[in-house]
């Protein structure tokens, strides 16, 4: 469908240097600074894992412990390191040491960073060379068991209860789909920490643990070695430990990540500052490991209106994109996001989601686009959800998206049975045989609703991002131009979390990642 709407590119490259002037006045301040969820995830990195006995994550415990005897400026690896050489231990060990009181952060001497660097080198090296095998690892399996082709089916799993979701994953994999996103237990984003090990009871999703990673790798494993395709394991990185998830993810061969750079601030009510250090770190760790992200604009028009508000979300599309090369990712891996959420009452609304799926298609050509089903306006009428949630598949199959999240006939009414996902997953690859070449097959009208509804929308967004980039990112998420929400510089989670680097601060992994 590529090359049918006409629009100006000219427009487009305006947008794109618009959006890089955006990023680029942030990158400053991200560059500057450190959080202490980056610091965990930097010890993480170094193989520090395990929970104290009330339960508390080990990285947890050194990182507070290191601010506590003189601040994060100078990096938690630093100390970590400290620690190794005075202890003669590695850093599971030197951590139960200090925890026992065999060994006082206070009397640790500070090192020279050749002495730090030396006894880290192997650390470093071996984390570097996990996430490499894994890279290979993924390349192999998808040779030997090709995917799917796109747009790939994209269902959820959500008992709250990681035994029962290998179940659920299993079912779905065989049923037609080609990835398995495992939803968080509500509200994991706020804390500030990562639960240890696997879990069994969590509210309308599953704990992200690296444990639970470890056990649905595995299982999809033997799923995609059964039905001779492999299935991607998608989880979700947004929140206040988004860098130490991206660690746990590369570590366990997760495939996508939900990694957008605003969502936490918008609709988590998450620091800005705290997140786009946050998302820096873990998209470049991403890089590393060919991780695809996904972005959360559908997000937006569940607030806005999905009309009114295409603009904004094809805005932080560009932002988006921007802050991702910035972390030194592939547009193979970007997978930006969008939505069908027009109400089914307007009249052309269908043309007009044709409209900004092929939009969103055309001006990110290599992006593995993530396109979400219809949310805002299903009600517990499932004849009418699934009906709306085909229309959606046909304009899915028709502009060529890559990611599809498949619509679920009960999505207002509770967590899908199996019986329910059946239905869903059936009707999407009923439309992705059948209407494979329509989008080849088709020309529009010059000047008709389609291609002049994607240049207002591109105009529009052009208009949008000339605006913020005069008045600054951090200006437009205060005046609530994204969502229709507000959120303040110096407000949300997590502020006290955001450290300045000193001159000597010490991270090993930075320079590799940046090189990535």
């Amino acid at each position: 469908m590529t090359g049918k709407l006409t629009i100006d590119h000219g427009i487009v490259a305006d947008c794109r240097d618009l959006a890089r002037r955006i990023t680029g006045d942030l990158m400053g301040y991200i560059r500057a600074h450190t959080t202490d969820s980056v610091e965990r995830s930097v010890v993480r990195l170094l193989g520090l894992d395990g929970a104290d006995k009330s339960g508390t994550p080990y990285p947890n415990v050194f990182v507070e412990a290191a601010a506590r005897e003189g601040g994060l400026s100078s990096g938690a690896a630093g100390r970590l390191a400290d620690v190794m050489l005075k202890t003669d231990l590695n850093p599971n060990d030197a951590v139960r040491a200090a925890e026992k009181g065999e060994v006082l952060l206070t009397d640790v001497p500070r090192a020279g960073k050749d002495e730090r660097e030396r006894v880290l080198s192997p650390l470093v090296d071996g984390a570097i060379g996990r996430i490499e095998k894994n890279r290979a690892s993924r390349e192999r399996m998808r040779t030997d068991h090709p995917m799917s082709e796109p747009p790939l089916l994209y269902v959820i799993v959500a008992t709250g209860n990681i035994h029962e979701d290998v179940i659920q994953a299993r079912s779905a994999a065989q049923m037609g789909a080609d990835c398995i996103a495992v939803i968080r237990s509500t509200a994991q984003s706020l804390l500030d920490y990562v639960p240890y090990g696997p879990t069994t009871e969590g509210f309308g999703g599953t704990y992200a643990t690296q444990e639970n990673f470890r056990i649905m790798r595995e299982a999809l494993d033997e799923a995609a070695e059964e039905l001779n395709r492999y299935i991607y394991l998608v989880n979700y990185a947004s929140g206040l430990c988004m860098p130490e998830i991206a660690v746990m993810g590369a570590f366990e061969r997760l495939d996508m990540l939900l990694n957008d750079s605003m969502y936490g601030i918008i609709f988590r009510d998450i620091n800005p500052y705290r997140t786009f250090i946050d998302q820096h770190f873990s998209r470049m760790i991403n890089a590393r490991a060919d991780i695809i992200i996904n972005t959360g604009e559908d997000n937006y028009l569940t607030t806005a209106d999905a009309y009114d508000a295409a603009h904004t979300v094809l805005a932080s599309d560009f932002i988006n994109e921007q802050f991702a090369l910035h972390s030194h990712l592939e547009p193979g891996q970007m997978g930006l996001g969008h939505a069908f959420e027009i109400d089914p009452e307007r009249e052309n609304g269908f043309l007009l989601e044709l409209a900004q799926a092929l939009l969103i298609r055309e001006i990110f050509p290599d992006a593995p686009i993530k396109y979400m089903p219809p949310t805002k306006h299903v009600t517990g009428n499932i004849f009418q959800t699934h009906l709306v949630d085909m229309l959606f598949n046909v304009c899915s199959v028709m502009t060529g998206q890559t990611i599809h999240l498949v619509g679920m006939l009960t999505e207002a009414i509770h967590t899908p049975f199996v019986g329910d996902r059946y239905l869903s997953v059936r009707g999407a690859r009923y439309a992705r045989n059948n209407l494979r070449g329509l989008g080849r097959e088709l020309r529009f009208i010059d000047d008709g609703v389609i291609q002049n509804r994607a240049r207002e929308v591109l105009e529009a967004a052009h208009g949008m991002l000339g605006e913020i980039a005069d008045i600054g990112l951090l200006g437009a998420l205060e005046r609530g131009m994204f969502a229709d929400i507000k959120r303040t510089p110096d407000g949300g989670k997590g502020r006290r979390g955001v450290v300045e680097k000193a001159p000597d601060y010490f991270n090993p992994f930075e320079a590799i990642l940046e090189a990535t």
